[in-house]
């Protein structure tokens, strides 16, 4: 990155963390739907913590009854513990449609004692192929662990723990397609994915621990809800925090934490994946 651009990434992240109201004190049922198998899905402490689970019949999920264009989201997860090969719990900001744009978070289960790998993506316009995955510092199956996407009109933050491991810049004005048109419901699912989430699809899943029970609590949306106007969602207004130009920047701090995950438990990288691409994608270029 030039010298310019190293200026630029200046945000103390504590403010991202901590900024704004959203609906974290929330009922459930008041803001969210069950997708599919209810009876998959456990509400707990009246709505304000959520099991959802997988067996042999079916996975389950649920998604936000709003769509969002920006902002900060946010939960608590617990992951199923033990043998979880070939399961997927994701949380994912989907537009669901034909040239969709989509931000995942997907955590890949694995054998017992072995790393669970936290996937990251970014479709935009249609266009994917963009992962990045990690090992996670810790079990995220023996205790709750916070895990967020702050999507705003600079660029997209993964951040796990306060701990940022992933930033995806908005870099639309290179031509290089970014999520900033379509509006996006916020989901939550768990399912069958042991034809690649583990071992390359090589470990599949042993149907002897299941149920697979995902937990989720301290769900945080403070997003612009969608009303048909992306002018109105991409302003910097007060509403509109997130958009404002503060959040645009980056501190050395939180590019040291950044690089300090990439150096130790970054497994995979599609910018560096030369089979998939002989030439790394244009974006790759621009990664902090």
């Amino acid at each position: 990155m030039s010298t310019n651009g190293a200026y630029l990434w200046v945000l103390v992240w504590a403010s991202v963390i901590s900024a704004g109201l959203g609906l974290g004190n929330g009922n459930f049922d008041d803001d969210f739907y069950i997708m599919w198998s209810p009876d998959h899905v456990t509400r707990l402490y009246n709505g304000h913590d959520v099991q959802i689970s997988m067996d042999r019949q079916s996975g389950s999920g649920f998604a936000t009854k709003k769509q969002y264009l920006f902002g900060k989201f946010e939960m608590q997860i617990k992951l199923p513990p033990g043998n979880s090969a070939g399961t997927v719990v994701a949380v994912y900001l989907y537009s669901n449609q034909p040239n969709r744009d989509e931000i995942d978070i997907e955590f890949l289960g694995n054998v017992d004692g072995k790393d669970i790998i936290m996937q990251t993506n970014v479709f935009a316009n249609g266009y994917d192929d963009r992962e990045q995955r990690i090992k996670l510092w810790f079990d995220p199956t023996a205790d709750f662990h916070t895990y967020t996407i702050f999507w705003n009109r600079y660029h997209i933050i993964f951040v796990v723990d306060g701990f940022p491991i992933r930033v995806h810049q908005n870099n639309a004005v290179r031509g290089i397609p970014f999520p900033r048109m379509q509006p996006m419901s916020l989901y939550t699912t768990i399912w069958n994915g042991e034809s690649w989430a583990t071992n390359g699809g090589k470990t599949k899943i042993t149907w002897g621990p299941s149920p697979f029970v995902a937990q989720f609590r301290n769900f945080y949306i403070d997003g612009c809800e969608w009303n048909g106007n992306p002018r109105f969602c991409k302003g910097g207004s007060t509403q509109n925090w997130w958009n404002k130009r503060t959040y645009a920047y980056f501190n050395a701090g939180d590019r040291l934490k950044l690089h300090w995950v990439r150096k130790h438990y970054l497994v995979y990288d599609y910018c560096n994946d030369k089979v998939r691409f002989k030439v790394a994608p244009e974006e790759c270029r621009y990664q902090i």
